[in-house]
């Protein structure tokens, strides 16, 4: 019969007391669960010094009172690279907790087949500092991934993430004061859907990065989420690759492929409120042989574009393209493209049918294909190559 670990309320009760042995009763219980077990996590605020830590083990769940209520803080973290890291599992399900001011990422998963984060909100609670740590939630390498109804904030890389997995869905959540909000980085079949992603540097990012151990993402679905006011100025440290992404982004798709962005809300992001740029355009070389870093099979449909009439933010290396190459002033186009192509893929000056970039259906919104793979020349607002299925 699976044991049911449940921890004294004397632990609430008598918080200041009982912090030392509350991280090392829960860490003993991490490492002695069996397959089955729930750990349940009593309501109070309990300061962390170390990592905890879950490793192996299958159909486990751990659950505390609400993510207002059971509050687990690492801001005198001096042990470890996480706040709750959990490696080589299967259907393991996190819910109703919070993570604070972890040394380096809030919750960390890798290599779980099986992962579920429900109602956890991770932050960092002071100012917004690229000495914050970089992810909130951070599942990597893993298989069937739902994350809903959590939260992150100040988060000096994305504050949702998911890398190098599979079968992803990442709904009803919030993510703001983050660099990114949320970011799908070469990943397969993820869904984004009634999420709100608002007051980031860049609100929905999905990319496709050189140099990693899933070398291809694509066939993901961004869907009725409000992408809002996301133009808060970038923190990321230096050398960081979404410490290119401009202030006031709202959606952007970096290399990726057979992307669908469709009925969401995006407003108010001063910059680009939706791009659609290849990794040429960050200027960082490729030294990867196998990476393909052209966006392709990309769809831009159904969606309600609403900004004010203003400039760029005019901040970072695509800022200073904004201001002096591309001169858009206070009419900026809403969707952009940065219109670097691979010519090997071209056939009379377009994309086959099913590599195409298609954008339609987005009522007043404007349109640029920037030419940034010669030179900015021909820079065209003209929508109608674009609008295919």
């Amino acid at each position: 019969m699976k044991q049911l670990l449940v921890f004294s309320l004397l632990f609430a009760s008598c918080p200041v007391l009982a912090q030392s042995a509350f991280q090392k009763d829960l860490q003993t219980r991490l490492i002695l669960a069996e397959d089955g077990d729930t750990l349940d996590l009593p309501e109070g605020t309990y300061s962390l010094d170390a990592t905890l830590s879950l490793e192996g083990k299958k159909s486990i769940t751990i659950r505390g009172k609400g993510m207002d209520r059971t509050i687990l803080s690492f801001k005198g973290q001096s042990s470890g690279a996480e706040g709750l890291r959990v490696s080589n599992a299967e259907n393991i399900l996190l819910s109703d907790f919070s993570v604070e001011d972890a040394k380096g990422d809030a919750v960390k998963t890798m290599e779980v087949r099986g992962i579920t984060f429900r109602n956890i909100r991770t932050a960092w609670t002071g100012k917004l500092s690229k000495h914050n740590g970089a992810y909130g939630l951070y599942p990597v390498l893993c298989e069937n991934v739902l994350i809903e109804g959590c939260e992150a904030r100040g988060a000096s890389d994305a504050g949702i993430y998911v890398g190098q997995s599979k079968h992803i869905i990442v709904r009803r959540c919030k993510a703001y004061e983050n660099v990114a909000g949320i970011e799908i980085e070469n990943s397969l079949h993820a869904e984004v859907y009634e999420n709100e992603a608002y007051d980031n540097t860049g609100g929905i990012l999905v990319f496709d990065l050189p140099d990693l151990k899933l070398k291809k993402g694509g066939h993901c679905k961004v869907y009725n989420n409000i992408v809002r006011n996301n133009n808060t100025a970038n923190f990321a440290p230096k050398g960081n690759i979404v410490g290119k992404v401009p202030q006031g982004t709202g959606i952007l798709l970096l290399a990726a492929n057979h992307v669908e962005v469709f009925q969401n809300k995006i407003l108010n992001n001063r910059t680009i409120q939706t791009g659609i740029i290849s990794y040429y355009i960050t200027e960082n070389p490729i030294r990867d042989s196998s990476y393909y870093p052209y966006p392709t099979a990309i769809t831009v449909r159904d969606n309600v574009f609403e900004k004010e009439k203003r400039r760029a933010t005019m901040k970072g290396r695509i800022g200073q393209l904004y201001r002096f190459k591309l001169k858009f002033g206070r009419n900026v186009p809403d969707i952009v493209y940065d219109g670097i192509r691979d010519k090997q893929l071209l056939a009379d000056g377009q994309y086959p049918k099913d590599k195409r970039i298609c954008v339609q259906n987005n009522g007043k919104a404007g349109f640029a294909d920037i030419d940034a793979g010669r030179g900015f020349k021909n820079i065209s607002r003209d929508l109608t190559p674009y609008q295919c299925q």
